[in-house]
Order: structure tokens, then sequence, then C-alpha cells
């Protein structure tokens, strides 16, 4: 009787190959899967170490140009920033890698998939929601959530130690204390030293971008094109050279917003499962999409379309971090969301500069901008007299509370005593 089979999302590292190498003792036959979707990662060591503790083979994906084209650049054009912070850059790849992930698995005839995510994290609910709507019928080994693997493995000593004899290859490098993400759109930061929220993060850990202090004493300016919400080139300024492909010009915004320190956040998250975590963010080259894209929106948007617009960005936001990007809820959102920007075309100069990116100027055919209409110089089309009644309409509200209420005593409010100012 054959083996079944078990798709493992494997990294190489010390979890996944032990887990790799707890499979095969349950008996299952195990093939390897590793997207590469930016990261920085030695795929021949991963594969060769693999293929020595026992995989049948191992299958390297290359997701990159996918991943930038169908998730990083959607995310830019829809807006999608959780909790006003967070880029999303681990919770856009999660349902890519699930992807491919099932691709392989119905390529190779595996009813399983297995990976290393723990019970705390986000990532265990992203692959699995994501994999189950990509095929219902695929089942799901997680270790870390097994009690008999769980009482075997209390943590990463026990995972060395069945290392050691096991003949599992370990880096002979200590370990990090803190774990990290890495792809083509960032790096995330967490655990580790990084637990405790009241300790800075050591300036050792950016790999994406340098400190602001250390950053060139010049701006670089470049300027982004956006059709449809959509950057469709990069241009820099002082050389101008330029990039029209996904790819480029995402590596491209990563190496100068990274000398400027662009892109850098420090935050405590609310999880999906209910825990709150600290994580460490670098972002640069998506930090200055979004500010170019956000602003070319302003000014290419009518206001309620906008608030509209940002209110199902916030909801879409909180789908991808939760998992559910190939739900049919986020289908249909994404849908109106992209609805939104068919007119939002144009270029837009962002200046980068001590870790900051700011748009120095726009322009765009499809701009509501008037600029007769607005200016103080001439009065346009514009009826300065109408405002009166405009005022007057939206003061009756705030008059009947009067007559009603009286007048707030605000300065109540903001009375403090000594032990009031005393820090907790």
């Amino acid at each position: 009787m054959s083996k079944e089979k078990v798709l493992l999302a494997y990294s190489g590292g010390l979890d996944t190959s032990c887990i790799l190498k707890w499979l095969l003792e349950q008996q299952y036959e195990v093939i390897c899967f590793m997207a590469d979707v930016g990261q920085s990662e030695d795929f021949a060591a991963a594969r060769e170490k693999a293929l020595k503790i026992g995989a049948t083979d191992v299958v390297v994906k290359d997701m990159k140009d996918f991943f930038v084209e169908k998730f990083v650049w959607p995310g830019v054009q829809m807006g999608l920033i959780y909790e006003d912070r967070y880029l999303l850059g681990t919770s856009l790849a999660r349902p890519c890698i699930s992807k491919g992930l099932m691709d392989v698995a119905a390529q190779r005839g595996c009813a399983f998939i297995s990976h290393g995510a723990t019970g705390k994290g986000n990532d265990q609910i992203r692959f699995e929601l994501s994999c189950y709507a990509l095929n219902p019928s695929i089942r799901v080994i997680a270790p870390w959530r097994m009690e008999e693997f769980c009482q075997r493995f209390q943590g990463r000593s026990d995972l060395l130690e069945y290392a050691k004899r096991n003949n599992i290859p370990v880096a002979a490098t200590p370990k990090s204390p803190w774990s990290m993400d890495a792809n083509i759109m960032h790096i995330s930061y967490e655990s580790g030293i990084l637990e405790d929220p009241s300790v800075a993060a050591p300036e050792e850990i950016y790999q994406l971008t340098q400190s602001p202090a250390r950053s060139p004493d010049t701006p670089t300016v470049i300027e982004i094109v956006f059709k449809a919400g959509l950057p469709v080139r990069a241009t820099e300024f002082v050389s101008g050279r330029t990039m029209e492909k996904p790819l480029d010009i995402l590596a491209f915004l990563n190496k100068v917003g990274g000398e400027h320190g662009v892109g850098r956040i420090d935050i405590v998250e609310n999880r999906y499962i209910g825990l709150k975590s600290r994580g460490i963010y670098e972002t640069p080259g998506v930090t200055v999409l979004h500010c170019a894209h956000r602003d070319l929106e302003i000014y290419c948007l009518d206001r309620e379309v906008l608030r509209v617009k940002k209110y199902l960005a916030d909801r879409m936001a909180d789908y991808v971090y939760n998992g559910y990007w190939y739900a049919p809820e986020a289908e249909y959102v994404r849908k109106c969301i992209i609805e939104s920007q068919k007119n939002v075309s144009g270029k837009v100069v962002v200046e980068l500069f001590k870790g900051h990116a700011m748009v120095i100027s726009r322009d765009s055919i499809n701009s509501v901008y008037n600029q007769e209409l607005a200016s103080m110089e001439v009065h346009g089309n514009f009826t300065p007299y109408s405002a009166t009644g405009f005022i007057e309409i939206n003061a009756m509200r705030l008059r009947e509370h009067h007559r009603v209420f009286g007048t707030a005593n605000m300065t109540k409010h903001f009375s403090r005593t000594e032990s009031d100012l005393k820090l907790i």
C-alpha cells in the first residue's frame, strides 16, 4: 500500500526541517514546496538539506512577478493599510504562496499539506483559509496545533536535540534574538527581544533601510506614473533612469527608499486570533507608492467617492490581514474599489529625504481640481454670498443644541492634578 503524500511548505529552517523528519516518521511521503517571493534564500542549499533528510522531492517555484503583479500592485491600487499603519507585506504574500502550494499539490497528487506556523500567529489562518478556498477537499497537518507534537517538542531546545539526534543540519551561527519574514515587498521582525513593547528595537535589526540620521543629505526626486490606480512607470529625475515592469519598479523604489530610511514602522497590532503583538516592518518601495497613489486619488476622485472607497479599503485590509483574500466578500469589495480607480491616472513627483516621502507635484487630465474655481484671485463661477445660506443651514443644529443644553464648559475637561500627570 502506497504512502499518502504530504506537500510541506518548507523554509529550510529548524522548525520545518524537524517537521519534515517528523512527518516521515508518521509514514507519510513528503514533497517540499518553496515559493520564491523575493526573500534572500539559498534555495539550492535548502533543497539539498530536505532531500538529505528524506523528502521525495523539493519544488521551488519562482513567484516574484506573480506576487508583485497580482497582490502587491492591487494592494497599492486599493490603498490597503491595516490599522492605518501596516502595509500588509506578509499578509499579501500568504494567498500568493497558497496558490503555488495548491497548484503543486494538485500536480503531485498530494491529499495533505503541512506547515510550520504556530498556534498563536496569523499565518496558520491565512494559509489554511486560502488553501481551503482554493481546494475545499485539501487536508491540513499543522504540527504546532497537534497535542502529540506539542508534548514532544516544547520549543527550540527540544527541536535542536531532535535535529542532532537525526543528523539534521543546523546553522552554526547563533539564532537572531527575533524572528524575521521577508519578501520583495517588505521585511517583518517580531518575537524574541521585541516582545517587550517598551524596549526600542536595536538599529542593527534593519536590513532594507538605513537610519534616516545616516541617510543622504541630498533628496532624491522620483516621478511615478499611474494608470487606473496601478503604477506603470517610475523615473529618477537626476539620472533619468526609468523602470516600467512592476518587479523592476518595486526593486528600484526599495533601493532608493531604503537609502533614505523610508518605510520603517514599529507598532503594536491586533492579530485576528485575539492577541496583540509587537512588530517592526520595513516597506520602503510600497510606502513611496502609497504616498503617491493617495495624493493622486484625492486629486482625481470626487470627495464622497473617495470616502466610500476609503471605508471599503479599510474593510478589504481587514480581509487580507485575516486571511480572506479568496473569500466572496473580498472579491466583491475588490471589484468595487477597482471601479473607483478608473480615473486615477496621472503622474506624481515624490521627494525622498531623511525618512520621509513627500509629494511635491501632481498632474492628471482626469483631475477634478479647478484652479480658477479654487483661486483666491478671481471669483470664477463661485458665488461668495451663497456661502451665507450654507453656513446658516449648517449652524441651525448648533444653535438648537445651545438653546436646549447651553454652552459646554470645555475647561473642566482639561483640568489636571499633579497625580494625573504621573506616568503609570
